[in-house]
């Protein structure tokens, strides 16, 4: 299979994506549309709003024009050497967090070997099986296991802190991506429009803030009233309705209550000062500044842990949860290690 097809391959799944979410009865018949609505009910996080949110930012990148840029800036994807074997753990934090790496293997000629994750089984397994139907040379390079992956020349794997330690172990001997925790951070500067402002709440909410892109603190200058981002933001003050959702707010809250601990009650979100980065669920941590360039360095100094900045000059406000195809989680080029894998 040529470069030029396994492009065209995904740009079809793209073009089939983005005529069933815009013109459901184009696309998705009864039983794919049962698929997306029950994911709710074997992961609560997992609502048919959050899992047509993935289905549509997938849709939106997969055309012809963003393949083809992509893939451009790789000149030895065109060489139609002996292929290998890939390993790929999956996340399951967000629907089909795996999307990306099960694209970037593929579409560099690799067979596939894939676990999913028990959090998000069937839905990758519902794009694989579209893809098929588009292109059957697919059937025999997509192979998903039941239990550990094994046969493989390489590994991507993505999970937590504490999973990453069991990744290093099994995985450390052959050529691997393992990846950890990462959030993504914000920096107002002060004199953003409301509108940047709403799109922010977009960067905050979005999965339940559960993504490694969601934003889960902010830096805002010194004096800056925060009930300027709170009211920006409700509409999504319905999270609040959620069950798991709601069982975090009132955990934390109590926590907080007990402790004595001072914090900000939107009555759907907890705004809580804190250094560090990574917030719980509900709950959103931000920071003082004095000096918009001591930020700046600081973020530089704590990169590791960080996936994303959403700033007026960085990633635009609205947009954490809608990265390009060339845009890398943790910064690692996905496409250069499996291409030194040919």
């Amino acid at each position: 299979m040529t470069l030029n097809e396994r492009i065209e391959s995904f740009s079809e799944l793209g073009e089939f994506l983005r005529n069933s979410v815009n013109v459901p009865e184009s696309g998705f018949n009864s039983e794919s549309g049962n698929l997306i609505n029950n994911q709710q009910y074997k992961n609560l996080w997992f609502t048919p709003d959050n899992v047509m949110m993935a289905i549509k930012a997938i849709a939106h990148e997969l055309t012809y024009e963003n393949l083809l840029k992509w893939t451009s800036n790789y000149p030895e994807l065109n060489s139609e050497t002996k292929t290998g074997n890939i390993g790929l753990v999956m996340a399951g934090n967000i629907p089909l967090a795996g999307f990306h790496d099960f694209l970037s293997v593929l579409i560099s000629g690799h067979n596939l070997i894939a676990k999913t994750s028990s959090k998000d089984p069937d839905l990758i397994l519902f794009i694989r099986d579209i893809l098929n139907k588009i292109n059957p040379g697919f059937t025999k390079k997509v192979r998903f296991a039941e239990g550990p992956i094994s046969g493989f020349d390489a590994v991507i794997a993505t999970g937590s802190d504490n999973s990453s330690r069991y990744f290093e172990y099994y995985f450390g001997r052959c050529p691997h991506i393992i990846r950890k925790n990462r959030n993504g951070i914000a920096v107002i500067e002060g004199d953003e429009t409301g509108l940047e402002l709403e799109r922010l709440g977009s960067d905050v909410f979005s999965y339940f803030g559960l993504g490694c892109r969601n934003v889960s603190k902010i830096y805002i200058p010194e004096g800056y009233n925060l009930l300027k981002l709170t009211q920006n933001w409700k509409e999504y003050s319905s999270v609040i309705n959620h069950t798991k959702y709601s069982n975090n707010y009132d955990f934390n809250k109590a926590v907080y209550l007990v402790n004595k601990e001072w914090f900000t009650d939107t009555g759907y979100l907890l705004l809580k000062e804190n250094m560090g980065i990574s917030s719980p669920v509900a709950v959103l941590y931000f920071e003082y500044y004095n000096s918009l360039n001591d930020v700046l360095r600081n973020i530089e100094s704590i990169n590791e842990k960080v996936q994303c900045v959403v700033n007026r000059n960085r990633i635009p406000f609205g947009s954490a949860q809608s990265p390009h195809l060339w845009d890398y989680a943790d910064g690692i080029d996905t496409l250069e290690f499996l291409l030194k894998k040919k």
